[in-house]
């Protein structure tokens, strides 16, 4: 068994929605925890109002521990990692695709450009080439960049 443990922002407009941050076990005795990253009950998404039953509208940040079979919060920190990939990698492939949308709006031919000395001119093949290498690589292990 271990303590699974939960956070809840005050939101004076809505009933606690608890927020799983962690465990502590007789393994892991004790752990710093995280909240500057969680979301206003207002940002968030998944309410989870059921694991500490239905609460009152609160003023005040709240913490929960709820002890439960270490199996239990294993699934809970996989469910939370993958959420944080998928999130990494939207974010990731919507910034590129961004970059490469504004980078492709410059775009002139040839017979358009200026000769100007000063400046140094990147083919677009290159920039689509490079992006769809990192995509490709986002795909086969969001963590590569890390290395």
């Amino acid at each position: 068994m271990g303590g699974a443990v939960y956070f809840s922002w005050p939101d004076p407009n809505a009933p606690p929605n608890w927020q799983f941050l962690g465990y502590i076990s007789n393994s892991k005795p004790s752990a710093i925890f995280k909240i500057s990253n969680l979301k206003k009950n207002h940002e968030f998404v998944n309410s989870n109002l059921g694991i500490f039953g239905v609460g009152k509208i609160s003023h005040f940040a709240q913490i929960g521990v709820s002890v439960e079979p270490l199996i239990v919060i294993e699934q809970q920190i996989a469910a939370v990692a993958a959420t944080t990939t998928n999130s990494f990698m939207e974010f990731v492939q919507k910034m590129l695709t961004s970059f490469v949308n504004y980078v492709t709006s410059f775009t002139v031919t040839q017979a358009q450009m200026t000769p100007n000395p000063t400046e140094n001119f990147v083919p677009l093949s290159t920039l689509q080439g490079w992006y769809e290498t990192f995509e490709r690589r986002l795909q086969q292990n969001p963590n590569f960049w890390k290395s």
